[in-house]
């Protein structure tokens, strides 16, 4: 046993600091990004925000909206393949924009395969909670064998050796989070994680040394978390919770108490394990949870909500793209962020 003194941050922990800058407008600050990639011919362009795949979040639906924005979406491994073709034959940006998931099941190669068949996907993400085990290395040099010109996004991990170990094995992006997600209870029940944004931090440092890039997957709650994400030096950002409750997302719309209402439940709780595997496994535990979360209409207004704050972010530090925002970044260490005053009164 060992302990690590060294403070590790998250988001909230804190502020970006304002530096001059000569930007008169929001509207001057372009939030593409183009992308290369250590094994994948080709080259990917667009705004590197990525639709969770859970099966709430990582919907047809959400993937054609996300799209016209030139947002990514990572599909449900769920989604049967037959529903591919017609998906890519009636979305333009939709193979350039959509992710296949998978997960490490036996089946999930095969699956991939019958799926390129039907649509010529270009992007693969393998996700598992634990991207420790040798059994994922394993199956991620197997996808890359499987897959040479893929673009292939594998995770999850926290610290930079095991970041560096997926990308050797044929990862072209690591998905970089343990337990920081809104539905994720894995830190209360396994005691196990990482502050999110030291995690971005020292996992894009090893990545970026070996030609690689990496996913913020999880802990971000308003847009400011994901200018943070960024300002870290996160490639893509991944978000579930922050997309959660739109007219784009999987599941009815009930009423509770005069008001209105979407479920939303993290993939290793118990409501997801019993859905979709007709239990929770003798030896194991939930790591997730179930919550009843507001209807909030169409996604196309929140994505544009959280593109405005992090082009304004981006002003702020003098950043005329984002790829500069981590150049122009300093971090200040904060006791408290926001005032909460009015909380109480549920104001917006």
């Amino acid at each position: 046993m060992r302990i690590e003194e060294e403070v590790k941050l998250a988001f909230k922990d804190v502020l970006i600091r304002p530096k001059r800058s000569t930007l008169r407008s929001r509207s001057q600050v372009s939030l593409e990004r183009e992308y290369k990639f250590r094994y994948a011919k080709q080259c990917w362009q667009g705004i590197p925000i990525i639709a969770a795949n859970m099966d709430h979040t990582g919907t047809f639906a959400m993937a054609k909206v996300l799209s016209e924005l030139n947002v990514m979406t990572a599909l449900s491994k769920f989604i049967e393949p037959q529903e591919w073709h017609d998906f890519v034959k009636t979305t333009p940006n939709g193979k350039s924009l959509t992710f296949v998931s998978a997960g490490l099941n036996e089946k999930d190669i095969p699956r991939l395969q019958q799926i390129q068949k039907m649509a010529d996907f270009d992007l693969i993400c393998l996700d598992v909670a634990n991207g420790y085990s040798q059994h994922f290395v394993d199956f991620v040099k197997m996808t890359r064998d499987t897959f040479p010109d893929k673009i292939i996004m594998a995770g999850n991990v926290v610290t930079g050796e095991m970041t560096e170990e997926l990308i050797l094995s044929g990862a072209d992006i690591v998905k970089v989070g343990i337990g920081p997600g809104s539905v994720c209870t894995t830190r209360k029940q396994t005691g196990v994680g990482y502050p999110q944004l030291s995690a971005v931090i020292e996992c894009a440092d090893a990545a970026h040394g070996l030609k690689g890039l990496v996913c913020s997957d999880g802990g971000c709650t308003v847009p400011g978390d994901v200018a943070k994400a960024f300002a870290g030096g996160a490639d893509f950002v991944m978000l579930g919770g922050m997309l959660s409750g739109h007219d784009e997302c999987s599941g009815e719309i009930f009423e509770k108490n005069n008001k209105k209402f979407k479920r939303f439940y993290g993939m290793s709780s118990r409501e997801a394990m019993e859905k979709y595997h007709g239990q929770v496994a003798d030896y194991r535990s939930s790591e997730g949870k179930s919550v009843d979360v507001p209807y909030r209409g169409t996604v196309s207004n929140t994505m544009k909500d959280i593109l405005g704050g992090v082009r304004s972010t981006c002003t702020y530090v003098g950043a005329e793209s984002l790829k500069e925002l981590s150049k122009r970044t300093t971090f200040i260490r904060v006791t408290m962020q926001i005032n909460d005053i009015f909380t109480q009164y549920n104001i917006d």
